[in-house]
């Protein structure tokens, strides 16, 4: 009497119910995993800003004058560069300053603008398009 193992390929009908199983599981728990995410990138972003916030009040409680005054130097810094400001004050101050030729182009653009862009709200309003 003679024993052989032989290999049979036999569609088994547990194995579609596992791969429907596993393949709407993967999807949830992509979605829990990006959820998850989102909230550790936000909770992250909370702790930069307490981290700031904190650094900012330490620094004022340790020399309020010395911070006040960096403090307006960094605000003036960043309002010149908002601004795109990089003029000289001290000669800004002087009326002579403003009697060049540049003056009279600066203010005819100032206005041309200024009608142009009363003439979109306007266009806007009555519902004119061009």
């Amino acid at each position: 009497m003679s024993i052989y193992d032989i290999d049979v390929d036999v569609d088994d009908p547990i194995r579609d119910q596992m791969k429907n199983f596993l393949s709407t599981s993967q999807n949830q728990s992509l979605a829990e995993v990006a959820q998850l995410d989102a909230k550790i990138h936000e909770q992250i972003e909370q702790i930069n800003q307490l981290r700031l916030s904190r650094e900012f009040f330490m620094s004022f409680s340790e020399d309020p004058q010395d911070f006040i005054n960096k403090w307006l130097v960094s605000q003036s810094n960043d309002l010149k560069s908002m601004l795109d400001l990089s003029g000289n004050p001290e000669e800004e101050r002087r009326a002579t300053f403003y009697h060049e030729p540049w003056t009279d182009e600066a203010v005819c653009r100032y206005f041309y603008n200024k009608v142009q862009q009363r003439r979109a709200e306007l266009e806007q309003v009555l519902g004119i398009r061009n």
